[in-house]
Parts: structure tokens; sequence; C-alpha cells
């Protein structure tokens, strides 16, 4: 997971533009946005990660830093 790629589909992307995204990359389809990462799960998680803080920042009213130490405070949560 990249800060830096999940930072830039936030600031690029609409929610709609990430939502089919993940959808092409569920389906092993190619994306219509460019999406940087070592390999497919990891192009998937930056594309979840900013489906997410997107949502946070809508919702919860919040700045990206916020939104994105819930995100990875959540992850945390389920790794351990």
């Amino acid at each position: 997971m990249k800060i830096p790629e999940i930072k830039r589909l936030v600031e690029n992307y609409t929610i709609e533009d990430l939502i089919a995204a993940e959808e092409a990359l569920i389906n092993e389809e190619e994306s219509t946005i460019e999406i940087n990462g070592a390999d497919e799960g990891e192009k998937l998680t930056h594309v979840f990660a900013a489906i997410y803080i997107i949502n946070k920042i809508k919702d919860d009213n919040v700045d990206f830093k916020a939104a994105l130490r819930d995100y990875t405070s959540k992850v945390r949560e389920s790794i351990s």
C-alpha cells in the first residue's frame, strides 16, 4: 500500500471512476483509469482505500489526513 498513490487517486478521480476501476480489477479487465501498483492486488488495495477515504471525507466532513488515519487504523486492526 503506497500512500502517495492513494492520495493521487483521491485527488484526481471521482467516486464513480474509482468504483468502475474496482469492478474492472475484480473482473480481471483493463481499468479505464491509471492505477499504479506492483500487481493487481496492490492496485485493488489503492482503489479500495481511495473509495473509503473519499466516502469518509464526505460522510464525516474530515480532511484527507484524518480519513487516511482512520483507514490505516482499520487495516492495522484487521491484521492483528
